[in-house]
């Protein structure tokens, strides 16, 4: 098997990823699931031509980061590394079909209005693999054809490509245009944007700048790392040490637009579907960041008052009772058997 076949066997299953072995079989990353691919292992001849095609030395290099065209013109990001000895190579495409953000799941209209902001903070989390990016995304290619923006993005890696339309976007890769997450964004303070996107808020020094530059007039869109709305705080704040605590409380408690939490479920017909759990900030949820009272924002999203929050049990629960996903996947999904039954009769907790 070509490498051009196992390209366009990528590019048919939509595989986010491609795993290339001397001596394994190719895996393809398809719906975050890792397939097995053809039936003939790779050979070092096959893989020492993929380095080469790639501008790697399969006799001396160890590692390079790199990039590929398949013959269908789609783009990847490779990475050509070394295991035991063995020739290898991750492939990761680089999206230009940008998904419409009404086709996602993700609550829309909250966060195309939160996207008209002058200037704050809009965090989209959730664990790996749970569309994040996708979500982001989506929401800056509607941007793209309703406003006029500078957008400048920091990523690591770009899974995107973006056409200009009506927004001009400067997009930076870490590694490739800028040495971390923390100087390409104080890099970009200096761009004139009018939007930042920075792919992932990993550390202090992002997370501060990041605030600062919410503060001083820019609309900034990151991802985190965290499970519900509630861990988002928790884990935004723990980014900071003990003597800028203060500090980021005030920043979070006054920039921040609003959350939203992200999972991947599978639907009962095997594909997969999104459930969000988020919260806008004003008013009193405002004043319970700025004291930390995560018990108090838990207790306002589960009353379900305010349309511009939910929680993820009211989601599940309604996917549940769409006949869109199981049982099964809907407790595995509220992580508590008690808390969702509870909810499916009824009964507030």
């Amino acid at each position: 098997m070509t490498l051009d076949e196992i390209l366009d066997a990528a590019d048919e299953h939509r595989a986010s990823d491609v795993f290339l072995q001397e001596g394994e079989l190719p895996r393809l990353k398809i719906n975050e699931e890792i397939m097995l691919f053809g039936e003939e292992p790779l050979e070092l001849q096959q893989m020492a031509g993929l380095w080469r095609t790639c501008g790697g030395d399969p006799n001396t290099d160890m590692d390079k980061d790199s990039g590929l065209v398949s013959r269908a013109r789609t783009r990847y990001r490779v990475n050509l590394h070394r295991i035991l000895g063995r020739l290898g190579a991750v492939m990761r495409r680089i999206r230009t079909d940008i998904p419409d953000l009404e086709t996602l799941g993700a609550p829309t209209h909250l966060l195309q209005k939160w996207a008209t902001k002058p200037y704050g903070i809009i965090l989209v989390t959730g664990p790996t693999g749970t569309g994040k990016s996708t979500t982001l995304a989506g929401l800056l290619q509607w941007m793209n054809k309703t406003m006029a923006r500078h957008i400048v993005t920091i990523e690591d890696p770009v899974e995107y490509i973006f056409s200009n339309e009506g927004c001009l976007f400067t997009q930076r890769e870490v590694g490739r245009d800028t040495n971390t997450f923390a100087r390409g964004l104080r890099s970009a303070i200096r761009q004139a944007p009018d939007v930042i996107f920075v792919g992932e808020i990993r550390d202090h020094e992002t997370a501060l700048i990041a605030l600062q530059a919410s503060e001083t007039g820019h609309l900034v869109l990151a991802s985190l790392h965290s499970e519900r709305v509630s861990d988002t705080m928790e884990r935004f704040l723990n980014l900071f040490p003990p003597d800028q605590l203060n500090l980021g409380l005030h920043l979070l408690a006054h920039q921040l637009i609003g959350v939203v939490c992200q999972k991947l479920v599978p639907k009962v017909d095997g594909q997969l579907m999104l459930l969000t759990e988020y919260l806008e900030n004003g008013g009193a949820v405002r004043d319970w960041i700025a004291r930390r009272d995560v018990d108090h924002i838990h207790d306002y999203m589960s009353r379900g008052s305010d349309p511009n929050s939910t929680t993820f049990l009211r989601s599940i629960l309604a996917a549940y009772e769409g006949g869109i996903i199981s049982e099964e996947v809907a407790i595995g999904a509220t992580g508590n058997e008690t808390e969702f039954r509870r909810a499916a009769r009824g009964v507030s907790s």
